[in-house]
C-alpha cells in the first residue's frame, strides 16, 4: 500500500469505514503480505525501501520509529516493519489486559485520531508471547504503565514486574509512562527514581535503558518538576508521546516546547524522541533541528500514508548529504557510460528500423528466407506488406523508447549513484536480452537481430561494474501539499502504465510464440492462418519473429518504466519527467500512428494501446508541477504553531 495507492484509492474508502475497522483490515492485508513467502521482497520493491548507513544512529538503523497505536495487537509486525521504519514501539503494556469497545474518532479536516481508552491493550502476559516472536529484526522499545486508577506505591512493583518480565523476551529498551495526571509531582518522582535505582541494580542481562515517557498533554511546569527532582543520570532519554486522548497534528507546537524543556535541563547525551504531531517529512526535519534524535510515527502514518517513514529518512539523508562534499563523478567508461552507449545505440538501431519498415519492409535476407519478394507479397495480399509494416515500426518506436531511457538513467542516474537507476536498467536488461530466444523455434534466425545483440551485451555486461551507491542530493518534499498529493495520482499513472505495458509485452509475446494473430488481425488481412501457410510456410514464421521480438522488447520498456514510476518519482526531478516524456513520445506515435497510415483502426484492436497514451498523458500532466518544483521545501509548520516553534528555537 505505498502513497501512490494508499493517497487515491484506500484511504478515500478506509476513511469511509469506522476507524477500527479500517485499522483491522489495513493491519490484516500487510499482516497476510508480510507473513507471505516473498512478502518481504514485494513491500521492499513497491518501497524500494534501502536505509543508508548515513541514517544508522547507533542505536536503529534510521531515526524513524513505528508507534505502539498503529499496529497495538502486533497483527502487522512484519510488513509494517519493512516500510523503513529504524525501531518499533510496542504499547501501552499494563499488567493486565485494557479493553475498550467504544469507536475510535477520526478527524480528516483537522488530522486528529481520538482514543477513548488512552492504555487499551492486550496485556503483560501476550506481549511477551508477541515480543519473543517478532518477525523482524528491528529493536524493540516496550511503553510500560501502571494500571490505570492505582497508587504510587502499588505503580512500582507493577512496572517492576513488567521488565523482568519483558527485557528475556525481547524488549531493547523500556518507555516509562508514570508521569500521571492524578499523581503530585513529588509521588511521580519517587515512583521513576526508586524505578532507575532498581533497574541500576539489575545484572547484565535483564538491564536495559529506560526512557521517560512524556505525552504531548502533560503540562510544562510538571515536566519542569520531574526533571529537576529526577536523577537523570540514571535514565538514558525521553519519549514525547501522543496526548492521552488525542493524537494529531496539531500536538507538534506542545511537543515543539517540551522538546526545548528537556534539551534545556536534561544531559546531552540523552536520546529523545519525539511521537507527537509527526505529519509531514518537514515536522521531522524541524524536530531534528531543534534537538529530536528520532520520531515515531503514529497519526501521522495514518494521515499521511505508508511511504512518510521513508520519505522522512529521504528528508534527513539528503540534509546528511548536503554536509558532505559530493564525490567525483565515476568515469565515462567505469560503467555509466557504456549503459549510455547502449541506449544511444538502441535509438539509433529504431531509427534505421522505422525507416526500412516505412519503405522497403522487407530486408534481402528476409526475402531469401521467403523465397520471395515484397511484390509477390502484395500481389498476393495487398494488406500483408502493411501489416508486416506496423509490427516493424511498434517495434522500432519501442526501441527508440528503450534507447533514451536507458540513456538517461545512465548519465543522470547511474552517474551519480542512485540505487533505483541501475536497478532499473539491469532489470529491464535482464528481461529484454534472453527476448531475442523466443522465435527461434520457429527456425527463422536474424542475422542483423544476432549482429546487435552480440554488440550491445557487452555494453550490457561493462555496465555492471559496480561504484558505491550514493545518497540523493536533489530536492525532497517535506510537506502533504497539493503539489504532493497530485503526483500520487501521477505516479498511480505511470505505475498503471508500466503495469500495462508489461502484461501487453508478455501477452504479445506469447501470441507471437503460439497462435501468431489476434482475431482482428486476420480480419485485417482478410485471410485465416491456414490461407497464409498455404501460400508460403515460411511467412508465419517471419510474422512470429516480429511479434515475439516486439512482445519482448515492449516488456524490457515496461520494466524500466515501472522502475521509474515506483523509485524515481522525486520532487524537483526534472530531468526524469523530461525522461518520461521523451521516452514515451516515440513509441506511442509509432504504435497509433501506423495503425492509423495502413488503415487498422479497429477500435478494440487500438484500445489498449489509448488506454496506455491517455496514462501516460494524464501522469505527465500531474506530475509536471511537483516534477519542476524549485524549492526542496514545502511547509515545515502550520501557521497556528509558527509561534510556538519560535518560542521552542528561543
Amino acid at each position: 500500500m505505498p502513497d501512490w495507492s494508499y493517497q487515491t484509492v484506500f484511504r478515500p474508502l478506509l476513511f469511509r469505514l469506522p476507524a477500527r475497522t479500517a485499522r483491522r483490515l489495513t493491519l490484516a492485508a500487510f499482516g497476510a503480505i508480510g507473513r507471505l513467502p516473498g512478502g518481504a521482497f514485494l513491500i521492499k520493491t513497491l518501497g524500494h525501501q534501502e536505509a543508508s548507513p548515513l541514517l544508522d544512529t547507533g542505536w536503529s538503523p534510521t531515526p524513524v520509529g513505528l508507534s505502539g497505536l498503529i499496529d497495538p495487537a502486533g497483527a502487522a509486525r512484519q510488513g509494517l516493519a519493512r516500510l523503513g521504519f529504524g525501531f518499533v514501539e510496542v504499547g501501552p503494556v499494563t499488567p493486565l489486559p485494557i479493553e475498550s469497545a467504544e469507536p475510535i474518532g477520526l478527524d480528516a479536516r483537522r488530522e486528529i485520531l481520538r482514543f477513548p481508552e488512552p492504555y487499551e491493550n492486550s496485556g503483560l502476559q501476550e506481549t511477551v508471547r508477541r515480543l519473543s516472536r517478532p518477525g523482524h529484526r528491528l529493536p524493540q522499545y516496550v511503553r510500560i504503565a501502571p494500571m490505570p486508577g492505582s497508587a504510587p506505591d502499588e505503580a512500582k512493583p507493577q512496572l517492576q514486574r513488567m521488565m523482568r518480565d519483558l527485557a528475556p523476551a525481547g524488549a531493547a529498551g523500556f518507555y516509562v509512562d508514570a508521569a500521571i495526571p492524578e499523581w503530585d509531582d513529588a509521588e511521580c518522582a519517587a515512583v521513576l527514581n526508586g524505578l532507575a535505582s532498581w533497574m541500576a541494580a539489575r545484572g547484565g542481562e535483564c538491564r536495559r535503558p529506560i526512557f521517560l515517557y512524556v505525552p504531548s498533554d502533560t503540562p510544562e511546569e510538571k515536566l519542569v518538576s520531574l526533571l529537576r527532582a529526577l536523577d537523570l543520570s540514571a535514565w538514558s532519554g525521553a519519549v514525547l508521546g501522543n496526548g492521552r486522548k488525542e493524537a494529531g497534528a496539531a500536538e507538534k507546537s506542545a511537543a515543539l516546547r517540551l522538546l526545548g524543556i528537556v534539551r534545556e535541563l536534561a544531559p546531552t547525551d540523552w536520546i529523545v524522541k519525539v511521537g507527537a504531531g509527526v505529519h509531514e517529512p518537514g515536522d521531522a526535519v524541524l524536530l531534528m533541528r531543534q534537538g529530536a534524535d528520532a520520531v515515531l510515527l503514529g497519526s501521522g502514518f495514518v494521515f499521511a500514508g505508508p511511504g512518510l517513514p521513508k520519505r522522512i529518512n529521504d528528508a534527513v539523508l539528503q540534509r546528511k548529504a548536503e554536509s558532505v562534499p559530493a564525490p567525483e563523478p565515476p568515469s565515462f567508461w567505469r560503467n555509466w557510460g557504456w549503459m549510455y552507449l547502449l541506449g544511444f545505440a538502441m535509438i539509433v538501431g529504431g531509427l534505421a528500423a522505422w525507416a526500412i519498415a516505412g519503405s522497403t519492409v522487407l530486408l534481402p535476407y528476409d526475402e531469401a528466407f521467403l523465397g520471395m519478394t515484397r511484390a509477390e507479397l502484395e500481389a498476393f495480399n495487398a494488406h500483408l506488406p502493411h501489416f508486416m509494416s506496423h509490427d516493424r515500426i511498434t517495434l522500432a518506436g519501442t526501441m527508440i523508447s528503450i534507447g533514451i531511457l536507458y540513456a538517461q538513467f545512465a548519465s543522470h542516474g547511474m552517474r551519480e549513484g542512485l540505487h533505483w537507476a541501475r536497478t532499473a536498467v539491469v532489470s529491464s536488461c535482464a528481461v529484454g536480452f534472453p527476448s531475442f530466444f523466443l522465435y527461434l523455434g520457429y527456425g527463422f534466425f536474424d542475422p542483423l537481430h544476432a549482429a546487435a545483440a552480440a554488440v550491445l551485451l557487452p555494453m550490457f555486461l561493462l555496465s555492471l561494474r559496480r561504484s558505491p551507491d550514493l545518497p540523493y542530493r536533489g530536492p525532497v518534499s517535506l510537506a502533504n501539499d497539493r503539489s504532493w498529493k497530485r503526483a500520487m495520482w501521477g505516479q498511480l499513472c505511470f505505475v498503471a502504465l508500466g503495469a500495462a505495458l508489461a502484461v501487453g509485452g508478455l501477452t504479445i509475446a506469447a501470441v507471437g510464440v503460439t497462435g501468431v494473430f489476434v482475431p482482428t488481425d486476420l480480419e485485417y488481412l482478410g485471410m485465416t492462418p491456414g490461407q497464409l501457410d498455404a501460400f508460403n510456410p515460411r511467412l508465419i514464421p517471419l510474422i512470429a519473429h516480429d511479434r515475439a521480438g516486439f512482445g519482448g522488447a515492449l516488456f524490457a520498456d515496461a520494466v524500466a518504466v515501472l522502475a521509474a514510476a515506483l523509485w524515481g518519482i522525486q520532487m524537483g526531478n526534472r530531468w526524469l519527467w523530461r525522461t518520461l516524456l521523451a521516452g514515451g513520445a516515440p513509441a506511442f506515435l509509432a504504435a497509433l500512428g501506423v495503425h492509423f497510415g495502413i488503415g487498422y483502426t479497429d477500435f478494440v484492436h487500438l484500445l489498449p494501446a489509448w488506454f496506455a497514451c491517455a496514462l501516460y498523458v494524464a501522469g505527465l500532466a500531474l506530475l509536471y508541477p511537483y516534477m519542476h518544483a524549485d524549492e526542496a521545501g514545502g511547509r515545515t509548520e502550520r501557521p497556528a504553531e509558527a509561534a510556538a516553534s519560535a518560542a521552542a528555537r528561543g
